[in-house]
């Protein structure tokens, strides 16, 4: 199972990169993006979850493979991955699918605070990592995750499938430069960004006026 949390605060295309990137080369045929209520180790912008879900509809309507689960914006108080990753490990359970792992998503960005996330530790219990990293982005870690990847990074894919939790795998392939903080500093400002999103999100954004100052 793959699972793409996150602001989506907007989606951009670098977003849709990554989740190409990793359906393609996992071989999968679905990935799940699963956007925050109120991301517990980040500042909540101003826009709603319901014109944030409605970016995300546009954003992967001409992509079959993309699912959205909607179950953190449901959820009180802040969106903690790690009870959204114990409800879908129970979930795969309790459909018989017992060794078939959950493979997270995230960028360079949250890995490098990985520990700072609420009992980050379990979450490694139920899931194995899929780090995506931007041109320019480095590994800036703690000497905790330092020791921690030392112990359990993957080298190849495939192995992930042999395990159900605890690996972290590095994903390659294509790379943009683009970050939801940059879309939005850019909006703000009125400059033109359209290469950075998709059509229809870019023209839901317009039409709602939303991120401008």
């Amino acid at each position: 199972m793959l699972l793409f949390g996150g602001t989506f605060d907007p989606v951009h295309i670098g977003h849709l990169n990554m989740a190409n990137q990793c359906l393609n080369h996992f071989n999968s045929e679905q990935l799940f993006f699963m956007p925050n209520r109120v991301p517990a180790h980040k500042q909540a912008s101003n826009i709603s979850n319901a014109d944030k879900l409605a970016m995300l509809r546009l954003a992967i309507a001409s992509e079959p493979r993309f699912k959205i689960d909607e179950r953190e914006l449901h959820r009180e108080g802040p969106s903690y991955s790690l009870l959204s990753l114990q409800e879908l490990r129970e979930e795969l359970d309790s459909a018989g699918n017992h060794q078939e792992p959950i493979l997270f998503l995230m960028g360079l960005d949250s890995f490098n605070s990985f520990d700072s996330w609420y009992q980050w530790q379990q979450i490694t219990s139920l899931c194995h990592l899929v780090v995506y990293q931007r041109p320019q982005e480095r590994l800036d870690l703690s000497a905790t995750l330092t020791q921690y990847l030392s112990q359990h990074q993957c080298q190849q894919g495939a192995a992930l499938n042999n395990h159900r939790s605890g690996l972290v795998y590095f994903l390659p392939g294509p790379q943009l430069a683009v970050s939801s903080s940059e879309v939005r500093a850019k909006l703000q400002r009125q400059q033109p960004c359209e290469e950075l999103l998709t059509p229809p999100v870019y023209q839901y954004i317009r039409d709602k006026r939303l991120y401008i100052g």
